[in-house]
């Protein structure tokens, strides 16, 4: 089990969850952030700094927000395991079903 960041992220990427992580395994996407499956420890020290409340233990994610599980694995399967998000910086990429969600208003 890990930590999945959903939907409220998607356009935000407030970062305030990977300056909290002490492991360094959250990582930027073009529209959102992921967390890393096997280089979480569960520790849920991102949970409560996210502002718009995005983060949510995997057994947790609303129902209507299943799909950002599958996308957060999904990302990760070409990029494999870096070992911290601070080595490889900003990918510009996102998991197919971030990058084919509606832009928000007032998108970055």
């Amino acid at each position: 089990m890990t930590y999945i960041i959903a939907e409220p992220c998607v356009d935000v990427l407030d970062k305030a969850c990977i300056e909290e992580c002490p492991v360094d395994c959250i990582y930027e996407g073009n529209r959102m952030l992921y967390i890393h499956p096997d280089e979480c420890v569960d520790c849920g020290a991102c949970e409560p700094v996210c502002p718009v409340e995005a983060i949510f233990y995997e057994d947790d994610v609303p129902e209507q927000w299943r799909d950002y599980t599958t996308a957060n694995y999904e990302f990760f399967n070409e990029l494999g395991s870096p070992g911290g998000a601070s080595k490889i910086g900003k990918i510009t990429a996102d998991a197919p079903f971030v990058a084919a969600q509606p832009a928000k208003e007032g998108d970055h």
